[in-house]
């Protein structure tokens, strides 16, 4: 652990390769479809593991304005590349590059933080000050989410959570080597990670909540026609799995219907009608979408 925080002579070459590999290795991750719903395609989207590589860049880096400049041209070379090697793998091809624009202000104010991170080496209180603010993002803005994600979706996200758990503990134990200094950040970090476990599990699970159809949905492949109102009543088949409800959306002046999931698998929604008459339709659940398949 000394080596990698502050023990690797970062030459330019080796950060260029380093941020080469950074964009393969979140490339892939992303395409793979195994990667789906997995911890490991968190990457692509969250920043616990970039914090991790930026911090590793400030210890190894020879002065502040190193720090910055080395900070800047591995996001620089990093981000853009990540959706480059995606472009053949994409249905999106080129237009995937459109979501890269979310990284350019990133990327800019990583030549401040670079540049302000490095006084962390100081190994003074105040550095404590710089690494605080960091602490408080990755428990209020990385661990919280995952910690509630992995309650409703159990063991998904446990990596993640782990992860940055770690990350938070070890930061202050690795960046300083006055004792005091360690203690008090390794205490930050403790009261962060119990307060946010804490209101997180008092809060209760996250729900991944959606409108499934409305009035009049057909299914392509055999334009079987779906029609309800509010007369009709909705349920899954396995309760487990949340709740659905039919409603009134003003915005399409038609009744839809909405589901609250709570878990990822496969069950089966059934309506029925003011007759009794049933149709029921295989509902593939995922963390943040939903598969209708006709029941035949």
């Amino acid at each position: 652990m000394k080596k990698l925080f502050g023990g690797i002579n970062l030459t330019w070459l080796k950060l260029i390769i380093f941020a080469v590999l950074a964009a393969v290795y979140t490339a892939v991750v992303a395409v793979i479809p195994i990667t789906r719903d997995t911890s490991f395609r968190d990457i692509t989207v969250t920043f616990e593991v970039w914090i991790l590589f930026g911090v590793i860049i400030i210890m190894n880096s020879k002065s502040a304005i190193d720090s910055a400049l080395k900070c800047f041209v591995f996001f620089l070379i990093s981000q853009p590349l990540i959706y480059l090697f995606q472009v053949p793998f994409s249905d999106l091809g080129w237009d995937i590059l459109k979501y890269y624009k979310n990284w350019i202000l990133w990327t800019i104010l990583t030549i401040p933080m670079g540049f302000i991170g490095y006084y962390m080496k100081k190994n003074k209180w105040w550095g404590l000050l710089i690494l605080t603010p960091v602490l408080i993002f990755l428990a209020v803005g990385h661990y919280y989410g995952f910690f509630t994600y992995m309650l409703t979706y159990f063991p998904y996200r446990v990596l993640s959570v782990l992860f940055v758990a770690a990350t938070m503990i070890i930061y202050p134990l690795a960046i300083f080597k006055d004792k005091k200094i360690k203690m008090a950040g390794l205490a930050i970090s403790i009261v962060l990670l119990l307060g946010t476990s804490a209101y997180g599990y008092i809060k209760g699970d996250s729900t991944y909540s959606t409108t499934i159809m409305s009035n009049g949905y057909t299914f392509d492949d055999t334009n079987h026609v779906i029609n309800f109102d509010d007369s009709y009543s909705v349920k899954l088949k396995d309760k487990s799995y949340g709740e659905v409800y039919i409603t009134y959306m003003d915005e399409l002046s038609d009744y839809v219907i909405n589901a609250d999931f709570k878990k990822i698998g496969k069950t089966e929604l059934i309506i029925t009608s003011p007759s009794g008459e049933t149709t029921e339709i295989k509902i593939d659940i995922k963390s943040d979408t939903y598969k209708l398949t006709e029941k035949k």
